[in-house]
């Protein structure tokens, strides 16, 4: 009853309506890049009071917008749109696209021959009332060629509101939201790469720069997420409460998650107090306005948000350009990162007020901002660690010097105390206390050195890394754009069968000839191959991806303190991973896994030491081979007969070990490679852990031939 009312109100309203005469938006043809913003009368209504038949009776009150897209700012003004368009082309069904995606209201109207059709009245606000369930707001209107049709839009926002508008056909339409899907999926994929690139990291390092970065990042790939309106399809919720805060809270959360980066990265508390206490006033403004975006005062928070935003990006600017021309190197990368991301913020508010045109760019600078801004500040972070890791190194280098310095003048001493034993009793004694402080320096500079034998690893784990998981990522974006233009192909097919099925001048026999003819023109045949190709070799990139995280996830154990139980093969297996890069083609690996139950070990310092001896394997066999065909490394496991053992047995048949080199392989700072090929305490450190196991070591070589490691370990350490 109450909707037959309404209806009947409506058909009265309308015959006494006038529309007020306004330019007329001709439809011809289809242009995805056309927005109709010049031909929309604007009329605001601060009191949000006013309804659809008061609007009606005020034609006078709209003002005609003088941009391509008009922007109607930010305020809790209900926003009343009205515009008029002339269906010139073939099409007898249009698509009205508002194609912003963060409006709390949006309210539909038609009128055709000065009749009000209730059937139009649509809401849009959530996306089971919309006539296309994706995060534009599109409305489908009925309009033969030559009919006119007046539409008007009731819009509410909360945060800055603008109104691109265009008009579409239905099969124009599907292809403007295919290209913002795909751009949406490479973005989010681009953003989610780069987060669990520098999670690996984090794991690999140990490092708190990474964890803070990854933070930043992921909020603000979650404020892009909410700009791209993609949480609701994604997440599948819909709260107006939380779509309408949304925005606003995610924006507040990726400026805090920046400042946190800033002060971690530029180190401000002692390069730069000053600023350091600056940011800390920015991060108040941050938590103040989500204190008001929870107590309801949208606006005022999102404007707040904006002020602190604008306020702080200078600041940060300034900051960076000061340290940058001082003495810190790696904020040259930061600096770069900072002004491609607020260039790409300029750009997108420059199209706001017809500044710079309003297209696929200009709306998406944000987004291609933030992933060339991810990029960059990843170079940045590993840059800013490579610098640690060389301070460090050339600290120990220093302590080292000092060691033997200090080991020379210990042994004149001792000379000398044992020729004046009995006279000088008191000095011997203060000599003696030296010694012990000696000692003690020199354990903290051997402790030192054993960290840099880890430090040399994890370089090694990170190229291993980051060589193995880009060939597959690669793999998978190249096959992007073919894939793209295949279903293209595709849809250009279906449109070609359905124009000659509805063609009714054409009998069956010559419809199907039509259609095999051009079949065998695209040669469909080939497509279907290509596009199944397609399909497997990115199947294939992201199933190589999974395996290399999980390798990881078993090698970076190398710090664990307690006795657990492990799979050894999978161990061996994890670390032959992370070493691929180094096994060049020519090295055939031979596996010969045993039926091992799981053994009571340190994990991570097992797998230290199966790198350890797999990169001397390798390194043996290059040297013989020289990256020439030949190469064998052989791996096996296995339990001994009384089962309270297992053994690992890695060979290879490079240069061998000579026998006055194996005597002494074990001695710490013995190497036979090159100075700056290694720190000689590689295995050292395996045979110290070994030994902890309870285990031993055997060595077998045969210069010329190769050499044979077997690692002996009982399954339970406390047998």
């Amino acid at each position: 009853m109450g909707f037959k009312f309404l209806f009947v109100f409506l058909m009265t309203l309308s015959s006494f309506l006038t529309v007020h005469a306004a330019e007329t938006y001709e439809f011809v043809k289809e242009d995805k890049t056309e927005y109709i913003g010049r031909d929309v009368f604007i009329f605001k209504d601060p009191s949000n009071k006013l309804r659809f038949e008061d609007i009606l009776q005020m034609p006078d009150s709209f003002v005609q917008s003088d941009q391509v897209v008009p922007n109607l700012g930010i305020s809790n003004d209900n926003n009343w749109l009205r515009f008029q368009i002339k269906n010139l082309s073939d099409a007898e069904r249009l698509v009205i696209n508002l194609s912003h995606t963060n409006i709390d209201e949006v309210v539909f109207y038609t009128i055709k021959n000065n009749v009000v059709d209730s059937s139009s009245v649509r809401s849009g606000s959530g996306l089971k009332d919309r006539d296309y369930p994706h995060q534009l707001f599109l409305f489908e209107v009925d309009l033969k060629k030559g009919e006119e049709v007046t539409c008007y839009f009731k819009l509410k926002s909360f945060t800055q509101l603008s109104a691109p508008i265009s008009v579409h056909t239905p099969k124009g339409i599907f292809e403007t939201l295919l290209e913002m899907d795909v751009f949406s999926a490479l973005y989010v994929g681009l953003m989610l790469s780069m987060i669990l690139y520098n999670i690996f990291l984090y794991f690999s390092t140990n490092e708190s720069h990474y964890v803070i970065y990854v933070n930043y990042i992921l909020w603000v790939t979650a404020a892009q997420l909410a700009v791209l309106g993609l949480f609701e399809p994604i997440f599948g919720f819909e709260n107006q409460w939380i779509s309408s805060r949304l925005l606003t809270f995610t924006g507040a959360m990726s400026g805090i998650g920046a400042i946190f980066f800033v002060k971690s990265f530029l180190q401000t508390s002692s390069s730069a107090p000053k600023f350091d206490k600056l940011l800390n006033v920015f991060l108040l403004g941050y938590l103040v306005a989500i204190a008001l975006l929870i107590a309801g005062y949208i606006i005022p928070s999102y404007k707040m948000i904006n002020i602190v935003a604008g306020g702080g990006s200078t600041i940060v600017l300034l900051l960076a350009f000061r340290l940058s021309s001082q003495k810190f190197q790696q904020t040259k990368f930061f600096l770069l990162a900072w002004c491609i991301f607020l260039i790409s913020v300029l750009i997108y508010v420059l199209k706001d007020y017809d500044v710079l045109p309003y297209n696929f760019f200009t709306l998406r600078s944000v987004q291609i901002g933030s992933v060339i801004e991810a990029i960059i500040l990843s170079f940045a972070l590993g840059d800013k660690i490579n610098i640690y890791r060389r301070e460090k190194d050339e600290s120990q280098a220093r302590e080292l010097i000092s060691s033997l310095e200090n080991e020379r003048l210990i042994r004149e001493q001792n000379v000398i105390l044992e020729q004046k034993v009995e006279e000088r009793t008191l000095e011997l004694t203060e000599t003696n206390e030296s010694l012990q402080t000696t000692l003690t320096h020199l354990k903290e500079a051997q402790s030192q050195l054993v960290e840099s034998e880890k430090m040399a690893s994890l370089g090694q784990l990170t190229a291993g890394v980051a060589h193995e998981i880009n060939n597959p990522i690669n793999f998978v974006t190249s096959n992007v754009a073919p894939l793209k233009r295949d279903i293209a192909m595709i849809w250009q097919t279906l449109e070609e069968v359905e124009r000659l099925a509805f063609n009714e001048s054409l009998t069956v026999q010559e419809k199907l000839e039509q259609i095999r003819a051009y079949k065998e023109d695209i040669d469909i045949d080939y497509l279907k191959i290509e596009v199944d190709y397609l399909l497997k070799g990115m199947h294939d990139g992201a199933h190589r991806t999974a395996e290399i995280v999980k390798s990881l996830r078993v090698f970076s154990r190398v710090d664990e303190a307690t006795l657990k139980f492990a799979d050894v093969n999978e161990g061996l297996e994890s670390t032959l991973v992370i070493l691929s890069s180094m096994i060049k083609e020519g090295v055939e690996v031979d596996k010969k896994y045993g039926d091992l139950p799981k053994i009571e070990c340190y994990a991570g310092k097992l797998n230290q030491v199966f790198m350890n001896i797999l990169t001397n394997a390798v390194f043996a066999i290059h040297k013989k081979y020289e990256s020439k065909a030949g190469g064998k490394l052989e791996i096996e496991t296995g339990m001994y007969t009384d089962e309270a053992f297992i053994f690992i047995k890695i060979a290879d048949n490079g240069i061998g070990i000579p026998k006055e080199v194996r005597e002494k392989i074990f001695e710490p700072f013995f190497t036979t490679k090159d100075v700056g090929e290694g720190t000689g305490l590689g295995m050292s450190i395996a045979y110290n852990t070994i030994a902890k196991h309870h285990g031993k070591i055997v060595v077998e070589s045969v210069v010329g031939e190769g050499a044979t490691f077997t690692l002996i370990i009982p399954i339970l350490q406390n047998k």
